[in-house]
């Protein structure tokens, strides 16, 4: 029993690190179509936005409120990552909607200077963030079991997150323009929605929830200027397995992963584990190409 309890826990965990770090590109490809190479780039810049924030409470605020930065490193990271993302969708992605091998490419030469940047910065090693006290230790399910503070912390990080995000595009009315331009553009011009800031905001927000993860990140271990490589194939893998623009696929789809990727792993072994995952990801796209959950629109037929 505890050996079960700990294997679906840890299963939960990974799920909700991967669903938090592929919940901006749901938003950045599974909506607007824009293949975002860069988005493991603002991952690392919510996560060094983190790292200073650290710095400045420990250089210039008293010891005492030293636990209580992370509360703020977290809107910190989403606004940093969010204005980058505006001004990159101003300065380039707004030129290329409709050609995705050409954003891949833009965007990926963007993931490169965004990486010399931070090395330039904050210099190539890889620097520690320190969790506040309040998140060490862990909660005594029973004997044999613990489940450690962060990671019950980040699972209701990702539950704080979606729900903002399912408020904001099922219940909003700048949710319901984002989805009308989505679905049909042409349409949605006609009725007075200006589509361009629609596109603006849209990338904005999906940047800004990539800073989030970021600074989740930080407490899973140390930091560097490549650490957004190491997540993206697996957010993309998230959103092409649980349908391009829903949410709710998002969802299953990182759940799935993550709860097969824990499986795989006990049976066999980390790599392995890896690649099986990744066998059965491949399969089932050869039955559904279009995902767990397919959106429907006149506009795609």
């Amino acid at each position: 029993m505890e050996v079960i309890l700990s294997q679906i826990f840890n299963g939960l965990s990974i799920s909700s690190i991967l669903l938090l770090i592929a919940l901006g590109l749901a938003i950045t490809f599974g909506l607007m179509n824009v293949i975002n190479m860069a988005h493991g780039e603002l991952i690392m810049v919510g996560a060094y936005a983190t790292y200073v924030t650290q710095n400045l409470f420990n250089d210039y605020l008293p010891a005492s409120l030293f636990n209580w930065y992370f509360v703020l490193a977290i809107p910190v990271s989403f606004l940093i990552a969010f204005l980058l993302g505006l001004v990159l969708e101003a300065s380039l992605i707004r030129f290329l909607y409709g050609r995705p091998l050409d954003s891949l490419l833009a965007t990926w030469g963007v993931a490169l200077m965004l990486q010399q940047l931070a090395r330039t910065i904050f210099g190539a090693p890889n620097v520690a963030v320190k969790s506040p006290t309040w998140l060490d230790g862990g909660m005594t399910l029973m004997t044999g079991v613990v489940l450690p503070y962060k990671r019950l912390f980040i699972i209701g990080l990702v539950i704080v997150t979606l729900l903002a995000m399912f408020l904001y595009i099922y219940r909003s009315h700048a949710g319901r323009r984002m989805r009308a331009v989505m679905q049909n553009r042409e349409m949605a011009s006609c009725l007075g929605i200006s589509t361009r800031r629609v596109d603006a905001l849209t990338f904005a927000i999906g940047s800004g929830i990539a800073g989030i993860a970021g600074c989740a990140l930080t407490l899973m271990g140390p930091i560097g200027p490549a650490l957004g490589t190491y997540y993206i194939v697996d957010a993309f893998m998230v959103v092409v397995l649980g349908g391009v623009g829903k949410l709710v696929g998002t969802i299953i789809g990182a759940t799935g992963i993550g709860m097969f990727n824990t499986l795989f792993e006990f049976w066999t072994s980390a790599s392995l584990g890896k690649v099986l995952v990744f066998v059965c990801i491949v399969a089932f796209l050869q039955w559904r190409p279009k995902g767990l959950v397919a959106m429907r629109s006149r506009s795609l037929d």
